[in-house]
């Protein structure tokens, strides 16, 4: 469960920062613009630069609504993400070279960055540099999605990690990471990932008796989430229970689809994919559903779990999975499970699926009660008492 002994906002509510605050993130997703907008209230002047307006395998359309908001000049290339875990990944890596000027140019007294590549190094040199700019190290990392990065990587990481004056989390498994690096135990601040709580708050319209269970994946096809292990299992599960009828519905796509459509299935066992579900139709599917599974290797966060939670949906997650690790309480709101491990995937889906209907409701409620503590303003709270301390305690003070 969140524990919010770091991030308490000491300035007066409402009260703006008012100094100018830079922000570096990759792009900005629908889901992250009510948390941007809240900082913006908060902070003054706050510009956003990005390196893409939408990586080329999102489906979601560009929405920046009135946030400021430029994209860098940067080499783009693709590499291949290798995990311990096993699984290999695509991706896109930027190679930004404006970085250090546009800092130079517009002197900012915040920068908040988020990536560890060629702009965190140039950020880090301009607050060298600049000893009147304070530098926020917004770590989107969990320590099992930092497995196997290299030394080399980590030496870099560690040079900038004890230059930053404060850095923002996700949750205790962010909070141990940076730990290890020397960063100082009151410079962190915990900010899960939030959503609009409110827009998800939907009726759940699914009423199935106890033998009937839909159960719901959100999110990319691909290895990294775990998904031809979980339905493997799930299968099995269904072939010793033919009494039960069960249904996994996949809400988006990517290259495994043709895998799991081609799966050999129970007949008490069906699937069904939705394809890329625009996000404000999102609400309508989680509440056409009995439970989230979520059975991911490794997701700094996992956002489909505030989501399902907020429509009031119990979740069976992987502990890989940091949103599964801070929201998620085995038994009371849904279900944990080790992934990559057949035998814990088994007994998880086989708790979660004689799970009586009147105790699933009471779950989900306990669900939607948990995640309602994240809203934006909330989180947006937390990252501002990170700035109110990084200009008030320099890490070469």
């Amino acid at each position: 469960m969140l524990d919010a002994k770091h991030g308490e906002y000491d300035g007066k509510k409402g009260k703006k920062l008012a100094v100018n605050v830079i922000l570096f993130t990759n792009f900005i997703p629908p889901y992250r613009v009510p948390l941007f907008k809240a900082l913006e209230k908060r902070l003054g002047r706050l510009s956003i630069f990005i390196f893409t307006p939408m990586e080329p395998n999102r489906s979601w359309p560009v929405q920046w609504e009135r946030l400021e908001v430029k994209v860098q000049r940067s080499f783009t290339f693709r590499s291949i993400w290798r995990h311990e875990s096993g699984f290999r990944e695509p991706f896109s890596v930027y190679v930004p070279y404006d970085t250090f000027w546009l800092l130079w140019r517009r002197r900012p007294k915040l920068v908040i960055f988020g990536d560890f590549g060629a702009r965190g190094l140039q950020a880090t040199v301009y607050r060298l540099l600049n000893p009147d700019s304070r530098l926020i190290m917004w770590a989107m990392l969990s320590e099992h999605t930092e497995r196997g990065r290299g030394r080399v990587r980590e030496m870099l990481r560690r040079w900038i990690f004890q230059r930053v004056d404060a850095a923002i989390v996700k949750g205790e498994s962010g909070a141990r990471y940076v730990r290890r690096f020397g960063v100082r135990e009151e410079s962190i601040f915990l900010a899960p990932d939030t959503i609009d709580v409110a827009s998800f708050a939907t009726e759940r319209t699914v009423d199935t008796p106890g033998t009937n269970h839909r159960l719901l994946y959100v999110g990319q096809l691909i290895e990294r989430k775990g998904l031809q292990p979980v339905l493997s299992t799930l299968s099995e599960w269904a072939e010793r229970n033919p009494d039960h009828t069960l249904e996994l519905w996949f809400a988006g796509e990517g290259p495994l689809r043709q895998v799991l459509e081609s799966s050999s299935l129970p007949p008490n066992l069906s699937l069904r994919f939705l394809g890329p579900v625009p996000y404000v139709e999102l609400p309508q599917v989680y509440a056409d559903a009995t439970m989230l599974v979520f059975p991911t290797l490794a997701d700094e966060w996992g956002l489909v779990v505030n989501e399902a939670m907020a429509c009031g949906l119990p979740v069976l997650g992987s502990i890989y999975s940091q949103a599964v690790e801070e929201l998620v309480e085995d038994g009371t709101n849904g279900w944990v499970f080790r992934p990559d491990s057949r035998e814990a995937t088994f007994n998880a889906l086989d708790r979660a699926l004689r799970t009586p209907p009147e105790v699933l409701q009471s779950m989900g409620e306990s669900a939607r009660d948990e995640v309602s503590k994240l809203a934006p303003d909330v989180v947006a709270q937390r990252v501002v008492a990170a700035c109110h301390y990084a200009l008030r305690h320099p890490f070469d003070a």
